[in-house]
This record gives C-alpha cells, structure tokens and sequence, in this order.
C-alpha cells in the first residue's frame, strides 16, 4: 500500500512529504489508519542530530500516534479492525525480566520492530525505510506490534487521546508513579513545554500543595498556571534556584522535575530540594552531557533519579488517564495549542523550538 508520510533524510534540513510503501500485517502486528499524532521534542531532536537517538537515515518519524485498526495480522488477540487506539513507544515483550516485574517501560526484549533479515515495514522503491522508536506516526498509515497499542473507548476524541502516547503520559506518570509524590508536598517543575505541563498536571492531580513553573517563555508560564502552577518563575530574568528558595520559605521543594533535558537544569532541579528532597529527571540529555554541582548546594539526603516515560504500564496507565481526562481534572483540550496537517509538520518544529506551543496536533482525513 503507498501512503504519505513526513521523511527524515539530512540533519537541520526540513522533513519532505512523500509516497513510500507500507507492508501487511503479519504475526502481532495491526495495521492502523492514523488519525492525529502529537509533535514532540524527541523528533525534533532527531532533526537538529542532538544525538540522543543515533538513527540511520532515511526514516519516518512520529510516535506520538492515535487512530482506528483497519488490518491485523494472524496472531493478534488485543485489537480488532474498528477498534480506536493509541500508539506507544512503550511497546513490550511481557516476558522479559522487567515485563515479568512489573516494569514494562524497560522493556528488554525487543520485540517491536521486524528483524533485520525480514522485508521493511516501511520503504520506497525498494529501498527499506527506518521505523521511528517502532511507531512513525508522521504518516498515514502505521504498522505496529499489537503490544505497542492499547485499545481506546470510541467516544474518545483521538486528536487529545494521541498525547497520551508519550508526553502526557511521561509527564503524568513521572509524577504519579516515578516521583514517590505524596499529597501535601511541594513541587517544581523546571521546564513547561509539553510534558513539564503534563508534570504540573499529575502533580495538581496527586495532591501537591504548592506546584512552582519555571521557564523562560512569559506564554508558557501563563499555561502552567491554568493547569496547576500555583507560582511561576521566570528563569530569563532572575535565578531560578533563589526565586523557588524565596516562594518556599527558604526550605526548598520535597520534589523537583527536569522536564527538558539540558544538564544547567537539571542542576538546578538539585539544587532547588529540599532536606530529604526528591529530583526526577524527566528529559533526554545528550549520550555525554555532565551534570556537576558543587556538593553543599544540596541539602541532606537528598536524591536524584531518573523516569523513563513516566514508569509506565500502559496498557493500564492510557484508559486511566483518560478517565481522568472525562471527569475533568487532566485537562487535554488546552494542551493542544496548534493544530495543522502533515504539510505542516516543519512549522510545527519553528513553533516548538521557538516556544509557542504547549503541543502541535497534526491530523488525517
């Protein structure tokens, strides 16, 4: 089958819209019809050879994906044609040691994508294209592991559901599950793009007392504050470290969020705690970013760690915040702040890289 889709070839060059072939299901895998994929930073790292995913060229990219199953493959038992899903990165083997404990976000067996020896799920004349993180949902159609979909209820809009895919649901997971947040405690989050608003919200969600923003960008700290910033910090224009010592009294916060992937803020999540404080790092750095502090900036028993996409289980994790999502208190609708088509996905990267978005939506007829 020919479908378009946004291709990936030179760094710092746009992406181009082209007709490449996708295969047939086989074995677990489900053809899907997208219908909306969010725009996320982790393929505009891609595009910009930050070199946090070290890919072949050329490749679809996309991950951030919603649609309706229109095949499926002889194996598969989770999906049928029809149904509504939603695409995860977080695709999973289920008999991998972290699958059997519990973890199925660090997933060690590599199930999701076609060997190597096997024919391309994607190509163009021949040629075999790379699938992004086992999803590439900058296309029209996407060819997956049943285990890198979950089931969604139809009434469900699929332009908001698709953010549940990677952003929200890092960003709500790493302050549900990851953090070890208790309600009554207080909360920075270093960085309000898409999953530091995600952040702000499972923080609002969990019962957090004070929940302080920080960026440098005026329009995202007006958002945080209608999802749940109860402060904001301008970091542009005073140092962030002092100003969230200021709002808490001097004490410090119990947990504090990277939520970009840059080593100053992440020192700077450290250095905000509190006695016996919590900092989660939440963004991608780079493969050799060094992260240094000196040792009496942090106060005792402190500890930092790291989240990969919000711990999650989704399978689980997706339908529950979407039920959060009906009774109101995960607030979707205003997460996205952009919408265009496939065309527009270039645009899509200007507006992310120059702040103006919280979350672009692209959909499909």
């Amino acid at each position: 089958m020919e479908i378009d889709a946004a291709v990936f070839r030179k760094v710092h060059e746009p992406l181009t819209i082209e007709t490449v072939e996708i295969d047939r299901p086989w074995g677990h895998e489900v053809l899907v019809r997208t219908v909306a994929t969010g725009v996320c930073h982790s393929d505009l790292h891609v595009v910009d050879g930050l070199g946090r995913f070290p890919l072949d060229r050329p490749i679809v990219l996309g991950h951030e994906g919603s649609g309706i199953v229109e095949a499926v493959g002889d194996e598969v038992t989770s999906v049928q044609p029809g149904d509504h899903v939603v695409a995860c990165l977080s695709g999973f083997c289920g008999s991998c040691a972290q699958c059997l404990s519990g973890h199925p976000n660090l997933c060690t067996g590599g199930i999701v994508t076609r060997t190597e020896s096997g024919p391309p799920r994607l190509s163009q004349r021949g040629a075999p294209f790379r699938q992004f993180l086992g999803v590439s949902s900058y296309a029209e159609r996407m060819l997956l592991h049943e285990n890198s979909l979950v089931r969604i209820d139809p009434d469900l809009p699929l332009d908001r559901a698709a953010l549940l895919g990677c952003g929200v649901l890092t960003g709500v997971g790493a302050a549900l599950r990851s953090s070890g947040l208790q309600a009554g405690q207080s909360v920075a989050v270093f960085g309000c793009g898409g999953i530091g608003l995600s952040i702000i919200q499972g923080a609002r969600i969990g019962g957090a007392r004070e929940i302080i923003g920080v960026d440098v960008f005026p329009a995202k700290l007006e958002m945080a504050r209608r999802l749940g910033a109860t402060q904001v910090v301008n970091g542009a224009a005073e140092d962030p470290v002092k100003a969230v010592r200021a709002l808490t009294g001097g004490a410090g916060v119990d947990h504090a969020f990277e939520a970009v992937g840059t080593a100053k803020l992440v020192r700077q999540a450290i250095e905000s705690l509190a006695i016996r404080g919590t900092a989660t790092i939440v963004g991608v750095l780079p493969p050799d970013a060094m992260i240094e502090f000196p040792w009496m900036a942090i106060r005792p028993e402190c500890r930092v760690q790291t989240s990969r996409m919000g711990s999650n289980r989704f399978r689980t994790d997706i339908p529950l915040y979407l039920d959060f999502y009906r009774q109101g208190r995960l607030r979707l609708d205003e997460m996205v702040t952009k919408r265009g088509r496939l065309g527009d996905i270039n645009e899509a990267f200007r507006a992310m890289k120059a702040g103006e978005v919280a979350r672009t939506v692209l959909t499909f007829d």
